[in-house]
């Protein structure tokens, strides 16, 4: 393995039996060995059913994961429940053996798994913090010099001399976490276990984790939240029924997560509507006559997703005046024009936009149905309207330029708002990368740093 590779996977695998009764692993343990010791005449002696070749069936967790990760790289994993991801990071962490393939790492690492993992529920914080780390591979003097860093990011005050079975999930995992990552690891590998923590918390865990990567350390990252994924890994990979589906920029996985989502989605409110009405998968595909939907325009873009049943024809920003524009100043008006086309009767719509800058972070969502919402009657709203096969609809939204300097993109979308709150949606169109706009600054006319101007109101008082 090169020098330069932390973590390298080669055709790896992990199988289970499955067994459907108890009794089944307890003749799985005898009946093979007999019918080798019987014979093939003796054999025929044994009961019907216990002539099989296995009294199991096999799972496979993971499948042919073949994958190199390389120093200092900051790796999201993603995928749906089930999809394998645990299963991948518990081989790497050397928790369990692979059936097939190899798995090799190069260097020190912690892992941050499930809660209390590696904690004794009848001991102290304290003595828990001595027990992890010599688990880590770390001297009882190397772990005495870090001690009071590690409690002092833990902050869990009194209870670090209580036994870990009385304190709550949240305290676990700022306990658990300031473990393994004031103990300098190579490799930091991240499993969900940051949800359980309040803002605050994860506030201090993801600088602390920068930090880790700014130093050359190694993270693989495992979360539901995509935004996190995306902002804060280069590289992702996408698990699918224990395989991997795609491996690339986090900005692209990430969307490919997306659009894996909301076909799965799309799949079980099939289902769902299919019970509900008596109807079969065929009659719901024949809803719209005379379509494939599998050839819908747009099921092949590669930055783009959803039904299209609205479909996002266009997308360009202009300044005040109407103008195609790239480039804007702090105060200057921006719109962003989007036309669509309906292409089946629909109503419950929303109209918006999602603005991210450069490294990923979203600066602001939102659309026609923030504002319906906010009028606290659906009367008379877009949400409210219908509208027709082959209508055109132009979309306009217009703001003021507070941003930072900095690169942005534009992600349009059209969805269905099934309700009239938030949370109910059906995605129609979603586009990356629609357009691009940039903003910069005359120092001497308006400045101020980070990603928007608060216009915050300065007073100065001499006591």
């Amino acid at each position: 393995m090169s020098s330069e590779v932390a973590i390298s996977l080669k055709g790896v695998g992990k199988s289970y039996q499955i067994y459907e009764r108890p009794s089944d692993r307890l003749l799985q343990f005898f009946i093979p060995p007999l019918r080798g010791l019987l014979g093939r005449p003796g054999a025929r002696l044994l009961p019907p059913s216990w002539r099989r070749n296995a009294f199991y069936t096999e799972f496979n967790a993971v499948s042919d994961i073949t994958l190199e990760i390389r120093k200092g790289e900051a790796v999201g994993i993603v995928g749906m429940n089930g999809a394998g991801k645990s299963t991948l990071l518990q081989l790497i962490a050397g928790i369990i053996a692979p059936t097939s393939g190899s798995v090799k790492v190069t260097g020190r690492m912690a892992g941050l798994f499930e809660l209390g993992s590696g904690f004794n529920p009848d001991f102290t914080g304290r003595e828990n913090v001595f027990l992890n780390g010599a688990i880590l591979g770390f001297s009882r003097a190397e772990i005495q010099e870090r001690l009071d860093s590690i409690l002092e990011f833990a902050a869990i005050g009194d209870f670090v001399d209580q036994p870990v079975k009385t304190y709550s999930t949240g305290m676990l995992v700022r306990l658990a976490f300031a473990v393994q990552v004031q103990l300098e690891p190579d490799i930091l590998i991240v499993d969900e276990a940051l949800a359980v923590g309040d803002a605050l918390f994860q506030k201090r865990c993801y600088a602390r984790i920068e930090k880790f990567m700014a130093s050359g350390g190694t993270l693989l990252f495992v979360s539901h939240d995509q935004e996190t994924v995306r902002t804060l890994t280069d590289r992702a990979v996408l698990l699918r029924s224990g395989k991997i589906e795609r491996v690339g920029a986090s900005s692209e996985v990430v969307l490919e997560y997306r659009r894996l989502l909301h076909e799965e989605e799309n799949a079980y409110a099939k289902i769902v509507l299919d019970n509900l009405a008596g109807k079969t998968a065929d009659a719901v595909v024949e809803s719209h006559p005379g379509e494939d939907q599998t050839e819908r325009p747009g099921r092949s873009r590669t930055m783009a997703f959803g039904d299209m049943d609205v479909e996002i024809l266009s997308t360009s920003i202009r300044d005040g005046g109407g103008n195609r524009c790239d480039l804007f100043y702090p105060g200057d008006t921006v719109e962003i024009l989007m036309e669509c086309l309906v292409r089946h009767d629909i109503s419950n719509l929303n109209l918006g936009v999602r603005i991210r800058n450069k490294e990923g972070v979203k600066i602001y969502s939102g659309g026609t149905f923030n504002r319906d919402l906010s009028m606290g009657d659906p009367g008379n709203t877009v949400w409210s309207r219908s509208f027709r096969q082959g209508d055109t609809l132009r979309f306009t939204m217009r703001f003021e330029c507070n941003l930072g300097e900095g690169f942005y993109e534009i992600q349009p979308y059209v969805t269905e708002e099934q309700a009239f709150s938030p949370g109910h949606q059906r995605t129609l169109h979603w586009v990356d990368e629609a357009a691009f706009f940039r903003v910069s600054m005359n120092r001497f006319v308006r400045w101020y740093g980070g990603v928007a101007d608060i216009a915050p109101s300065c007073e100065l008082e001499v006591a």
